[in-house]
């Protein structure tokens, strides 16, 4: 879809760490070779002959040292969403009129939500999902039910401001605390302000997507056959029919 490659194209994927820096290469230290001492003639006496010149012997050959290569850098893979965005903070374009379909994705593992329409990105914002044991599912809802000043039925009346619900088990959106981390029931917390901009430009069955990251698509979930219903049977009132009225007996006139 295009806004999933939108979505890869705003991320950079994900971001790459910093590579190693390259060891420097250590060449070995020079072999010394000790400089040839000239050969030294034994002393000669009258009686003995003259010693010759001995031959020079040449120094041995010094070994080539070739120095190690470099270690290939290794390339860290660090997890994380490529922008500068801080727990709590925000994107929104604000426009006259927010024309065109809108489409709402939320990704789990970088801990955001985009905001498109037309294809084209008009918002987007941290986010805070369901922590460990209470997992925000993913999949493709609609939104149900929305109700700015909604107080949860099932968590002490926690405030959940401007709530627009994703199914009827506990799953909705709502503006609430930010702290950087997945921290929730399962619902996705948004900044308050990011979540009543969104609740204004919504509609009922607003299609709704929630990836646990962007290489994993979700399956879109079969229409539901629309059930066929017969027509009430409408009773019809019987068609009185009132008697014929015997005719007229004809009294001859005389004449």
């Amino acid at each position: 879809m295009k806004y999933r490659a939108s979505i890869r194209t705003l991320q950079g994927a994900i971001m790459l760490g910093a590579a190693m820096p390259l060891l420097a290469q250590v060449a070995a230290p020079p072999v010394s070779v000790p400089a040839p001492q000239p050969a030294v003639a034994p002393d000669a006496s009258i009686d003995e002959p003259a010693a010759t010149t001995p031959s020079v012997v040449p120094p041995p050959a010094v070994p080539t040292v070739t120095p190690a290569p470099a270690p290939t850098p290794k390339v860290v893979t660090k997890k994380g969403p490529v922008d500068s965005l801080k727990p709590g903070q925000f994107v929104w374009e604000k426009r006259d009129v927010y024309e065109g379909p809108l489409k709402i994705v939320a990704v789990l593992d970088v801990q955001r939500i985009y905001v498109f329409q037309n294809d084209k990105l008009v918002g987007f914002s941290t986010i805070s999902a369901g922590k460990k044991g209470k997992e925000t599912p993913t999949g493709y809802f609609n939104i149900l039910q929305k109700n700015i000043d909604h107080k949860s039925n099932l968590y002490s009346n926690a405030p959940m401001p401007y709530m627009q619900r994703l199914t009827w088990d506990g799953i909705a959106l709502h503006g609430g605390h930010i702290p950087g981390y997945p921290a929730s029931h399962g619902c996705i917390r948004m900044p308050k302000e990011f979540a009543k901009a969104l609740y204004g430009v919504t509609q009922m069955n607003q299609e709704v997507v929630v990836l646990q990251n962007t290489a994993t698509p979700v399956k879109r979930p079969e229409p539901k056959p629309v059930p066929v219903i017969d027509p009430p049977v409408v009773p019809v009132d019987p068609t009185v029919t009132p008697p014929a009225s015997p005719p007229k007996p004809v009294v001859a006139q005389p004449t």
